[in-house]
């Protein structure tokens, strides 16, 4: 008479062609692990439905949920907002929060091999990073709720701006405040695996300033890595050319203040014979009197746990995208 067994370890082992030791490091360390092994594994782990013990006895005697949050550059403050918001959204509710720093592609390759494995998360948020339709899949057949900011997925809920809405109101507002030579000052550092907002910034920048039939000189569109430092040098360069910009859109705030400082050091004064533009309306923002993009970092990361915890209460629930509005908030500074 046929049973219905428990898949083990050693089953697991048996259809991957591999060791038990290679699952066991697979399972706890999957950086180490050759990505070919991985996916044999992971293959093997996925038809047998597979669930290691401890975790799953773990997870049973738990009182207190999980929730996972898989982000990049942790220390960004637009990060630090949105983690703000999720944790706020937390506090009053029975779960940890558990954060997940990427520092490369595979890294983030490896969480989404092991994440669902360990079986330890109730639910999970992701920020700013992409997801295949394969890893979508393995975390709907391992009952992960995910919710997405910033990257969207059809057939995830997800939290989202407009970047390019925001780099067309940014060009809007300048040239309605008359003026004509407007440069614009990114960032360089977001990898690869990460999205990269400030270059859809620049699109509806360029946009605008197209409509408008203002030039953009090859020499007015500068990247620096995201440092004051060297977005001061960078904006130095651009204030010191025989004809400067008489405003300027930092694609976020973090740099707009280095483009402040470099004024300063000019003796160039701010808005008079130079305005400047950020973007993302940081707690710094305020206290620095800058004109800015605002995007509701704080209000997203909370969306995000509500749309999350709804997911976990009720798995049926279709999945949400939801638009938060960028507004520009008129300071000193332009």
């Amino acid at each position: 008479m046929a049973t219905n067994k428990t898949p083990t370890i050693y089953d697991v082992a048996q259809r991957a062609g591999v060791s038990i030791t290679t699952v066991s490091r697979m399972l706890n360390a999957p950086d180490k692990v050759g990505a070919e092994t991985r996916d044999r594994i992971l293959a093997a782990i996925d038809e047998l439905g597979f669930v290691p013990k401890a975790e799953a006895r773990a997870r049973a005697l738990r009182q207190t949920g999980r929730i996972g949050v898989i982000t990049p550059f942790f220390t960004a403050p637009s990060f630090v907002q949105r983690l703000r918001g999720i944790a706020a959204a937390l506090t009053k509710e029975n779960y940890e929060l558990v954060i997940y720093t990427v520092e490369s592609a595979s890294h983030l390759e490896n969480y989404f091999a092991s994440i669902p494995l360990t079986g330890n998360l109730d639910g999970l948020v992701i920020m700013s990073l992409p997801i295949s339709d394969a890893n979508v899949r393995r975390l709907e057949s391992h009952n992960i709720p995910t919710v997405l900011i910033e990257y969207p997925h059809s057939a995830l809920s997800c939290v989202e701006i407009d970047d390019v809405a925001g780099g067309r109101l940014a060009a809007e507002y300048l040239i309605h405040k008359g003026h004509r030579r407007i440069a614009f000052l990114g960032d360089t550092d977001l990898p690869e695996y990460a999205i990269h907002p400030v270059s859809q910034r620049l699109v509806g920048f360029r946009q605008v300033l197209a409509e408008a039939k203002i030039e953009l000189p090859e020499n007015f569109v500068r990247l620096a890595p995201y440092t004051q430092e060297q977005t001061r040098q960078v904006a130095a360069e651009l204030l010191n050319l025989p004809q400067p910009p008489t405003a300027i859109f930092a694609a976020t705030d973090f740099q707009a203040l280095g483009v402040l400082k470099a004024a300063r050091q000019l003796n160039i004064r701010v808005p008079e014979q130079l305005a400047v533009v950020g973007f993302d309306d940081l707690d710094m923002a305020e206290y620095a009197d800058l004109t800015t993009i605002r995007q509701h970092l704080d209000e997203s990361g909370r969306l995000a746990v509500e749309i999350l915890l709804s997911r976990i209460a009720d798995p049926s629930r279709p999945a949400q995208q939801i638009h938060l509005p960028l507004t520009l908030v008129e300071r000193e500074t332009a």
